[in-house]
């Protein structure tokens, strides 16, 4: 069987598969033009997520499974997969570390002002009355109840704060004092001193936050997007932002990626802005490669269940 990749692991990543399987014929590409040759004929893609197309459905006849080495899979040509009964598979669960660790360090640096503190230090202002506050008894509203936010909460709950959930049912999650479902959102928002949004980029989720949904926050809030940048209308929360409905946003992810140079977000002073690294760390590939070993297991010896099957239908 073939097994093709769409991106080229470290050698020592390659040399560990390799020996692994033996007996499959495994070919590594920079990226997936130069993969396209081989993937007609292959049965197995393993990729980001973010470069097949239709056409690369269509003209790869013997496919019957693609491994999504990330969690999202919305830029995935999701319905030609469908119609061609295609198994797809992901690496949801391994960004639950980084990501929680991540937003632990989003809290504390608004908390504790470091970046104010860092500003000061470039032009030596020693000063002693810079606002500091704690995360004790502060209420965070997790907007994505899964894996992610389940650890979230984990960790916000050894800062002894309040935690919120958001999921698709309103059913209760460990570490959330209380859950509410997406229609019902209101009401936690009204509590939070933190939102932190980590929904994934669906037909319900796009453009999901409404100005109104800013209105509800304290205007001391801070908004911390780090799931998807489809999720908020970039020109509503500039708006929010600008009529102080919440005190600053942390984001992670943005509607164009890179965020384009002359983009008013980047002279905003409360807003901070990462390149869509909350889950990146070198421990990121190592992970999601251990879910593709196992489900190629799985799938070779017609044996187990899969890890992480993606719903073509759902998007998630």
């Amino acid at each position: 069987m073939k097994v093709v990749f769409t991106f080229e692991p470290p050698a020592e990543m390659r040399k560990e598969i390799r020996s692994s399987f033996p007996y499959v014929e495994f070919h590594f590409f920079q990226n997936v033009d130069l993969a396209e040759t081989e993937m007609e004929s292959s049965e197995v893609i393993v990729t980001y997520g973010e470069d097949l197309t239709d056409e690369h459905i269509e003209r790869a006849v013997q496919l019957k499974w693609i491994m999504v080495t990330s969690a999202g899979i919305e830029r995935m040509p999701l319905k030609a997969i469908k119609e061609k009964n295609i198994l797809v598979t992901n690496a949801r669960g391994i960004h639950k570390t980084p990501m929680a660790e991540f937003t632990i360090g989003l809290l504390l640096d608004h908390a504790r002002n470091f970046q104010l503190q860092w500003k000061n230090q470039q032009q030596r202002i020693w000063d002693k009355t810079i606002p500091q506050a704690e995360l004790n008894n502060q209420s965070i509203v997790i907007v994505g109840a899964g894996a992610i936010g389940q650890e979230i909460a984990r960790l916000a709950k050894a800062f002894r704060m309040n935690v919120f959930g958001i999921n698709s049912s309103g059913t209760i999650k460990e570490n959330f004092d209380e859950m509410y479902s997406l229609e019902n959102i209101s009401t936690p928002l009204e509590k939070a001193d933190y939102v932190v949004s980590i929904l994934p980029s669906t037909e319900q989720t796009v453009q999901f936050y409404q100005m109104n949904h800013f209105e509800k926050m304290k205007n001391t809030a801070v908004f911390i997007n780090l799931g998807r940048g489809d999720v908020v209308k970039e020109e509503i929360l500039i708006e929010a932002l600008n009529n102080k409905e919440i005190a600053h946003a942390y984001l992670d992810v943005f509607q164009t990626e890179p965020l384009p140079k002359n983009h008013p977000l980047w002279g905003m002073e409360n807003v901070t802005i990462t390149p869509h690294i909350s889950s990146t760390t070198k421990n990121y590939l190592p992970r999601a490669l251990d879910i593709f070993q196992k489900n190629l297991h799985t799938y070779i010896n017609n044996k187990g269940q899969f890890i992480n099957v993606i719903d073509s239908e759902r998007g998630y």
